[in-house]
């Protein structure tokens, strides 16, 4: 199952367990089955510290569960094989069963730890899902550290007909005690949050405590996470609130584009900005939303932003990073089949659409690219376009109209989406150039149109565009002294990961640059 390559990495990685585990396997006769066993042998042979064995009695033929021999109730369970983007959530799973600590704050450890009452998770992940992994790993750490939690991961390739009966259709999908819990990616931060009740009180009373900023960074993608850096290399007092650290980039599959590096993945771009962010002093809040700005009275004062918690951050100097979001078509039943066959992550989901038939909306290069790898894995694509021609590099094109599975609709207005309460059935669209309206047949929708900036709650402060971007000059500078932005949230032309970060450096040196101009306040205070 393993190439010479993965064997030597996976041995080397075993050699750090602190004590034995045991992999219990259920299988029987099928190919997948014996592809477990083989997997789990191979695991077994790389250190004397893992046992495998075959007599299992779990309801999901293959799986197999991961328990450190000395507490038998720390346990994860894989139904499938966790290979493709889970073969780094399975090695964890092995380090961490085997007393290996993993690379989280202790106060998140100790909050799985103190978490109350039995939650028994389920969790469905496709091997191509680039989201899957932070939920897979999120729950196996909760798994192995908190008796009460219990996580079972289903690759639903393998239990395609249990995710048939519970009409998963996007993944991660993560059903708590029974019932559908979560859609999307989440971190064990965000997990905790919405399981403990008193998160986002303590959260707020600790925030409130806080001192003003010379800078508060409004976001954490890489606009925010460049700004924040710059600032503090000056040595200037940053913070950073970011609604979910990394921004859009953890959304992000392939990275060909960022110069010196040939390819990357989002999540770990991701990654490496919070890191390189740690490595200064800067007082990073996650999962906060900014909802209010209250600028300053005077230049040199303070502004104010008011949090969704209740809390509030003061600062000299602010740099909106904010980024922006997936557009969606804004019509009758996309919201009610989101999930149930609307879908905007065709790495993730398209999978799920094994031998269907499907539709992209959009014909700019993300569309096109849905289509071109959908059409690898479902029975027909339309690829829906409301301009008169598609927008995507030529030579997208070209392989595109090169499908036989492939329809494109051009001049179409999408009006409607269609389903049976349960699941997507059709998409309405108007012909523009006839006025007629047709209805296609299908059972899944990939939305590819675009992003919406993420400054509603900035209306009637700072000066925005008719599409809802932050006006901003050559330096970052927006229309408020003292307040700068950066990012895919700005009028900045091409929203690109690397023309972000620049944004950001700019913004950042603008602020310092306007902080050595203002007088020293004489007292900075929390209610100055």
């Amino acid at each position: 199952m393993l190439d010479a390559a993965l064997t030597a990495q996976l041995k080397q990685y075993l050699a750090m367990l602190r004590e034995p585990i045991e992999l219990v396997a259920t299988v029987g006769d099928d190919a997948k089955s014996t592809q477990t066993r083989e997997l789990l042998n191979e695991i077994a042979a790389l250190s004397d510290k893992v046992t495998a064995s075959f007599d299992g009695q779990d309801a999901r033929v293959p799986s197999f569960s991961i328990t450190r021999a000395s507490a038998r109730h720390a346990t994860v369970r894989f139904a499938g094989l966790p290979l493709g983007h889970e073969f780094t959530s399975l090695v964890l799973a092995l380090l961490w069963a085997g007393g290996h600590p993993p690379k989280v704050e202790q106060s998140v450890i100790d909050q799985i730890k103190a978490l109350p009452g039995e939650h028994d998770f389920e969790m469905y992940f496709s091997l191509t899902c680039h989201n899957c992994p932070d939920v897979v790993q999120a729950l196996t750490l909760m798994a192995l550290n908190n008796p009460n939690i219990s996580a079972t991961l289903i690759e639903g390739g393998t239990h395609n007909a249990e995710v048939e009966a519970r009409g998963v259709m996007a993944v991660p999908a993560t059903f708590l005690n029974g019932t559908m819990w979560g859609s999307g990616k989440m971190s064990v931060e965000e997990i905790l949050a919405k399981l403990d009740t008193g998160a986002e009180a303590r959260a707020a009373a600790e925030i409130a405590q806080k001192a003003p900023y010379e800078v508060l960074v409004i976001g954490g993608g890489p606009a925010g996470a460049a700004g924040a850096i710059y600032t503090a290399r000056k040595g200037i007092r940053t913070g950073v609130v970011a609604e979910r650290f990394g921004g859009q980039v953890q959304d992000t599959l392939g990275i060909e584009n960022f110069i010196s590096v040939s390819k990357t993945e989002g999540p770990k771009l991701a990654m490496a900005l919070e890191n390189h962010v740690k490595d200064y002093e800067v007082d990073v809040m996650n999962l906060q939303r900014a909802e209010k700005l209250i600028p300053a009275h005077s230049e040199g004062g303070l502004h104010e932003v008011v949090l969704a918690n209740g809390a509030s951050l003061k600062a000299r100097t602010l740099i909106l990073s904010t980024g922006a979001r997936w557009r969606q078509m804004n019509v009758p039943g996309e919201t009610e089949y989101a999930n149930k066959g609307v879908a905007y992550c065709p790495h993730c989901d398209g999978p799920l659409f094994k031998g269907k038939r499907v539709a992209v909306i959009g014909g700019g290069n993300s569309g096109v690219e849905a289509a071109i790898d959908l059409a690898g894995l479902v029975a027909h694509v339309t690829l829906v376009e409301f301009d008169t021609q598609l927008r995507a590099d030529a030579v997208l094109q070209a392989k595109l109209r090169s499908l036989p599975n492939v329809t494109i609709i051009t001049s179409a207005l999408s009006t409607e989406v269609k389903g049976d309460g349960a699941k997507v059935t059709a998409l309405v669209y108007k012909d523009r150039n006839e006025e007629t309206f047709h209805t296609i047949a299908l059972e899944g929708i990939f939305v590819q149109i675009g992003l919406v900036p993420n400054t509603e709650w900035l209306k009637g402060t700072v000066a925005l565009s008719p599409r809802g971007e932050i006006e901003i000059d050559a330096h970052g500078a927006t229309s408020l002294p003292g307040i700068y932005a950066a990012g895919d949230c700005t009028t900045v032309p091409y929203k690109q990961i690397i023309i972000a970060m620049g944004a950001g450096a700019t913004a950042a040196l603008s602020a310092f640059d306007h902080l050595i101009r203002l007088p020293a306040p004489e007292t900075v205070t929390e209610n100055a």
